[in-house]
């Protein structure tokens, strides 16, 4: 009797101990307004059940958040792509009946998600940029400079890219014909002349400069602006891609991620942009083969989840 009396006192003891903890983990990324996740170039949201951002919005969603993964198109410039997510923006303020969205960007997602608060801030509470081509990247420029205008060359590049774009649509279950490509234009959008003529029309949340971390976290259309990013290119021998990323990181000459620098990355508070990261590894890709001592990419974005949280967003 006495034994049993023990056992069933240890046992309230620990459900006292354990289920606050585990309300506090169910809770911890529980943000006010629901979170969309913005892909880059080539980007989907997920194909033969692998997610773009892999295995983030599950851990956000047993943290307590709402997560959406928006569908835009894989290839095409940064407008366009934004004026898609302004329109699963409206879908996804229907379905949640939330009145805003926190979005959170990937490369190319960076600027899209930029591009759809500076035109409908009502609707955005913050934007989060990960690597995000903010000022431009080297890569796109040497790809760039080496299409002439007009040309047969330009042609067939934008016909074979836009064919691989519109494959990643078909096995992402997607109709091409609702998201259309434009490879060549997506290029230009994310070239250093590209970025910085579409920084003049859409200026929230950006540094006054090239390196500067003098964004300002809270924009004068009362959307909040972040960024983070990764600072190395060879991160895991394991990740077949690494040597990708290595070769390409050449071309910066600086800090980099193999395909953004870290300078390009900033925009509204910088929260780091020198993780032991490369621009896979930000998005926990290739299938989480990521550095081995660096912070796991997707508690990053629990943890950006949870400083939206506290600040009511």
């Amino acid at each position: 009797m006495k034994l049993r009396t023990k056992i069933t006192t240890l046992v309230l003891f620990l459900l006292v101990a354990v289920l606050p903890a585990q309300s506090w983990a169910g809770n911890y990324a529980k943000t006010q307004y629901p979170i969309v996740l913005v892909h880059g170039l080539f980007g989907f949201d997920d194909i033969l059940f692998v997610d773009y951002f892999y295995k983030v919005p599950q851990k956000l969603s047993r943290n307590g958040a709402v997560v959406y993964i928006a569908e835009v198109s894989p290839s095409n410039s940064t407008e366009v792509r934004g004026e898609q997510l302004l329109n699963y923006i409206d879908e996804v303020l229907a379905l949640s009946g939330a009145d805003k969205v926190n979005l959170i960007g990937h490369s190319h997602g960076g600027p899209t998600a930029r591009y759809a608060a500076s035109v409908a801030p009502s609707k955005v509470a913050s934007v989060t940029s990960v690597a995000g081509v903010n000022w431009g990247s080297a890569v796109a420029d040497i790809l760039k400079s080496g299409l002439t205008e007009g040309s047969v060359q330009e042609g067939t590049v934008g016909l074979i890219t836009d064919a691989f774009a519109n494959l990643i649509e078909l096995a992402s279950g997607s109709d091409p014909r609702d998201k259309p490509t434009d490879s060549v234009a997506a290029l230009t959008s994310l070239s250093t002349s590209g970025s910085i003529a579409f920084n003049a029309r859409y200026p929230e949340g950006m540094p006054s400069a090239y390196c500067r971390n003098d964004g300002k976290q809270l924009g004068e259309n009362g959307v909040y602006y972040y960024s983070w990013s990764g600072g190395r290119t060879y991160t895991n021998a394991l990740d077949v891609v690494d040597p990708f990323l290595a070769i390409t990181g050449i071309a910066f000459g600086e800090t980099n991620d193999g395909l953004v620098s870290s300078c390009s990355s900033h925009l509204g508070k910088v929260l780091k942009d020198n993780y032991k990261m490369n621009h896979l590894d930000e998005v926990n890709q290739s299938f989480g083969i990521t550095h081995w001592f660096e912070t796991n990419p997707v508690d990053v974005f629990v943890d950006q989840a949870n400083r939206l949280k506290n600040l009511g967003l």
